[in-house]
């Protein structure tokens, strides 16, 4: 049976997988935009939504539309790599431990994409843009996209994983 590894050192290798392949999908976003000119998303609209949260409105018409709220730019962002922190504790909590001594590609880029799912069915129709981007002008672009992007997530996680060995 594989010895475990202490419980403050699989936190610290899941919070920095976590973080790496958060950064890993922003590299992504960045190239994606700089060459191809598709934009990224806003994380302030992430800040936005939670913001609105502390005041009950979960769901918008259209967050575009929505009142700033303070700070949301700051807490779009921290949310965002938070949510990547949770991601990797997910996909150590799914594989087990050992993957971190040994990552594997297949079942980060499965989890990878599989955490589309989140935005598809929560994210987007709160934002107003219906379930997996259907009251988007371009639904079609906007999956591929998401599930493009959540697939680079994944790949970041691996690779996280093997840098951090």
């Amino acid at each position: 049976m594989p010895e475990l590894s202490e419980p403050s050192t699989t936190l610290y290798q899941i919070l920095a997988i976590g973080i790496g392949a958060t950064l890993v999908m922003d590299v992504w976003a960045i190239l994606l935009k700089q060459l191809l000119n598709i934009p990224s998303l806003d994380y302030a609209l992430v800040g936005r939504w939670l913001g609105h949260m502390t005041k009950g409105t979960f769901v918008h018409q259209s967050i575009f539309n929505a009142s700033a709220t303070r700070f949301e730019k700051a807490i779009g962002w921290f949310s965002h790599y938070l949510i990547g922190v949770l991601f990797a504790g997910g996909l150590v909590a799914i594989v087990g431990e050992d993957w971190l001594a040994a990552p594997t590609l297949l079942p980060a880029l499965l989890f990878g994409v599989a955490t589309v799912i989140f935005p598809f069915f929560v994210m987007q129709p709160c934002f107003g843009f219906g379930v997996a981007a259907s009251k988007t002008p371009k639904p079609m672009n906007a999956r591929s996209k998401s599930l493009l992007t959540h697939a680079v997530f994944g790949l970041g996680l691996y690779l996280t994983a093997l840098v951090i060995l």
